[in-house]
């Protein structure tokens, strides 16, 4: 019996079709034989080995020798790891890598730039290029040849980006979902038994997700988001997914004319700390071990429209339709006559969820058109009943706080529900 196989996606169908039903691509209907011979017979036996005699590979990380970087890969690269980087276009990945990779010797394969570009980029960061090898050659057998033979391996490879390389055994276009399956497959079996670390940039699309298909996010060791604003000069590098470290660390750095600077002031998104103004709020999170402090900036506006409008930037849409259903409910506000337009000053996100008592105290500070005292600080989780709940590292961000010079500190140790808003911090 035959089948035709779309070479895009790999839908099946019994009869040839011009166009694929299920990605939309013309012409990608290639007639596939069923293989008559007995599927149960196995072309390969397995050997089984007792786990506890696997070594383990003891060999040191490669650090970058960027602690913001190393912070979030979990202090370097491993043997072997495949990291999935991914950001806008133009928030600054080949920047970050370069500046990351320049103690590390290092092969890097481009489909996006030219030589002439990547140098002229390393020139202007001042980063010394003899440890660098670049190569515009896409074929991805051509690329694990090449470095198996070589005397001296190299600590990493870079492909920027994965969309543009290729496989000589699939027929469909760089790009398209058997290439970046097929690609990814051989680069991460190349990177597990020759011990080099690899490292994939990935495109992503309008909505922010990585690119191609879901697995492969799924084959792949570590899976890093690099954001921010292109307004705003900070930039956050985050780890979605990481198999040889956490999850929950971040690295802060600023974009300035030399190239990507870390940043380890935790007031570093704080601008005129002493100004009160109605609707400005100061919160405390954790991001992984280290408590940092964001600027919320909540407008409350009466609305002429039917449905009032609500905007929000950095922080979850949804989080702040959230509290404003709760402060509508316990505080008796009629939230539904104001436009609400809700910001994280910085052009960062924040994911907490202790950031929700400051969101919710900017926003009855702007409908009220009271300002918070200066050197005030909110740590909290804010409930559908109105509580304020204990969060993660609490007590570590409030004893920073008070290293830092607050006076004031709102938490669940001292704020029990959101009722208390009325009475103990605006009166």
């Amino acid at each position: 019996m035959a089948l035709y196989i779309c070479t895009n996606c790999e839908y099946g169908a019994a009869s040839w079709l011009g166009k694929c039903p299920n990605c939309g691509e013309w012409n990608t209907m290639v007639e596939r034989k069923e293989d008559s011979s007995n599927h149960t017979t196995p072309t390969q036996k397995i050997t089984l080995t007792p786990l506890s005699k696997i070594k383990t590979n003891t060999k040191e990380r490669k650090k970058t020798n960027i602690f913001e970087f190393d912070r979030v890969l979990g202090s370097g690269f491993a043997p072997g790891e495949v990291v999935l980087l991914t950001g806008e276009p133009g928030v600054g990945k080949s920047t970050l890598l370069l500046q990351a990779l320049q103690h590390l010797k290092a092969v890097y394969i481009s489909g996006e730039e030219s030589g002439e570009q990547v140098k002229d980029r390393a020139l202007r960061l001042n980063i010394p290029l003899d440890s660098f090898s670049f190569s515009n050659d896409l074929q991805v057998e051509g690329i694990i040849e090449h470095i198996i033979n070589e005397r001296n391996k190299p600590d990493l490879l870079v492909i920027d980006s994965i969309q543009t390389v290729y496989s000589k055994d699939i027929t469909s276009a760089p790009g398209s979902i058997n290439q970046l399956k097929e690609t990814a497959s051989k680069l991460i079996s190349f990177a597990k038994q020759e011990k080099v670390a690899v490292v994939l940039i990935g495109h992503i699309t309008k909505e922010g997700d990585t690119a191609g298909p879901k697995t492969l996010e799924h084959l792949v060791d570590c899976v890093l988001h690099f954001e921010g604003e292109r307004v705003s000069n900070f930039r956050i590098l985050r780890a979605v997914k990481n198999r040889f470290g956490s999850t929950e660390e971040i690295g802060i750095f600023e974009m300035k004319e030399g190239g990507l600077h870390q940043v380890t002031n935790p007031l570093v998104f704080l601008e005129n700390q002493d100004e009160t103004v109605a609707g400005k709020s100061i919160v405390g999170v954790s991001e992984g071990k280290r408590p940092l402090f964001y600027e919320i900036q909540t407008l409350a506006v009466p609305t002429v429209l039917s449905i009032p409008r609500r905007v929000v930037k950095g922080v979850d849409y949804n989080k702040v339709q959230i509290l404003i259903a709760v402060l509508k409910k316990h505080l008796s506000l009629r939230l539904d006559a104001f436009d609400i337009y809700v910001n994280v000053i910085g052009g960062v996100k924040i994911t907490s969820t202790l950031a929700d008592l400051g969101i919710a105290v900017s926003l009855y500070s702007s409908i009220q058109n009271i300002a918070i005292p200066k050197k005030t600080v909110f740590i909290g989780e804010v409930g559908l009943l109105g509580e304020v709940r204990k969060g993660f590292s609490e007590k570590k961000i409030i004893d920073e706080s008070k290293r830092l010079g607050f006076k004031r500190i709102y938490s669940s140790a001292n704020i029990s529900n959101i009722r208390m808003i009325k009475s103990s911090i605006i009166p």
